[in-house]
């Protein structure tokens, strides 16, 4: 990865839909941004979400610089959205690769820690994606089968999720239909290992900026397209195999976690230094500090939502939040060059 590379991934996405969706649906891209919304729970049922909703989508436009397998595709009557340029970084997009483990051809092998997915087709032979891991997504290691399939699976909060975060997630007690605004996006694989639910998953996302990067919860996401393709590919019953963090030492080496949130090897110096130049710089900020503005955000929007304001002014409420979040942890050179430049004027 050069240092270009990196200037261009350094801007996450991180803002609201527009005003023309329902509340609901507003509400929740406000939150899962930058995955507050978590994923890894037990298979819904018919009761635990509502069904996935037709006609979703933009446009079907896809932009010439962006890769075939990651432009805009229909898929019934919801159009997947193609995936911006700026987010296929080298190791965020799927490309064949030498593979040196020892497991069969149609196995998934996840490495949480390097944040990559490999699909093996044939012994020394793989297609590998990059992913995001949340903090489930290292909960679990070793052998697992594919047990059950969901094309836009449905959502749903746990109990402990809405007792702990009522403002975030109380307002989506009742489930959240699939779609492109819901967390698991537009495929799920569920792990089973010895016939019971592993409560692990591999799935897709509404949030393509967090391939690639540490997510505040949920298990392992992929683009959306990534996951469609594996869906279609892995057949029920497929082993994975889910790294521990000895085994990615062995077979991926140190990764470095760079300030714009993506990781690296540890031996590449020149990523590792132009990441802290631009952080210096202030082109990126700190990911933690993003992810308590997504969810200052996401609460600001379930008050307004709560309080029966338009979508518009569900937007506004959240955008204020946000100005005053980032007014308050702005550097301190900064508020002086502020205070400068207004009594300047």
């Amino acid at each position: 990865m050069t240092g270009k590379d990196l200037g261009d991934v350094f801007v996450p996405v991180s803002t609201l839909s527009s005003a023309v969706l329902p509340r609901l649906r507003h509400l929740v891209c406000a939150a899962a941004a930058l995955g507050l919304l978590a994923a890894c729970e037990p298979v819904p049922t018919d009761s635990d979400a509502p069904a996935a909703a037709p006609v979703q989508g933009a446009a079907w436009v896809s932009s010439r610089s962006v890769p075939v397998e990651y432009r805009a595709r229909p898929d019934g009557e919801i159009v997947v959205p193609e995936i911006s340029a700026v987010f296929l970084t080298e190791r965020n997009r799927r490309q064949w690769v030498d593979y040196s483990g020892p497991e069969e051809a149609n196995t998934l092998v996840v490495d949480p820690y390097a944040r990559l997915l490999y699909h093996v087709t044939e012994p020394g032979r793989a297609m590998r994606f990059g992913i995001a891991v949340g903090r489930a997504g290292k909960g679990f290691s070793g052998d697992a089968v594919v047990r059950v399939k969901k094309e836009w699976p449905g959502w749903t909060p746990t109990a402990n999720m809405i007792r702990n975060d009522p403002d975030l997630y109380g307002p989506l007690a009742g489930g959240l239909q699939g779609g492109l605004d819901n967390p698991l996006g537009a495929r799920a694989l569920y792990l089973y290992r010895n016939g019971r639910d592993t409560r692990y998953r591999i799935h897709g996302t509404m949030d393509p900026a967090s391939i690639g990067r540490a997510t505040s919860a949920g298990c392992i996401r992929l683009f959306n397209q990534d996951v469609m393709d594996l869906y279609d590919e892995m057949e029920l019953g497929a082993h994975v195999k889910v790294r521990s963090r000895a085994e990615s030492l062995e077979y991926e080496g140190e990764v470095v976690e760079l300030k714009s949130g993506y990781v690296v090897s540890a031996k590449d110096l020149a990523a590792i230094e132009a990441d802290q130049k631009a952080f210096e710089e202030g082109r990126i900020k700190d990911q933690k500090l993003l992810e308590e503005e997504a969810h200052v955000r996401a609460v600001a929007a379930a008050e307004a939502q709560a309080a029966g304001l338009s979508p518009a002014e569900i937007a506004e409420a959240a955008k204020a939040a946000s100005e005053a979040f980032w007014l308050k942890h702005q550097p301190a050179d900064a508020g002086d060059a502020r205070d400068a430049e207004l009594e300047g004027r």
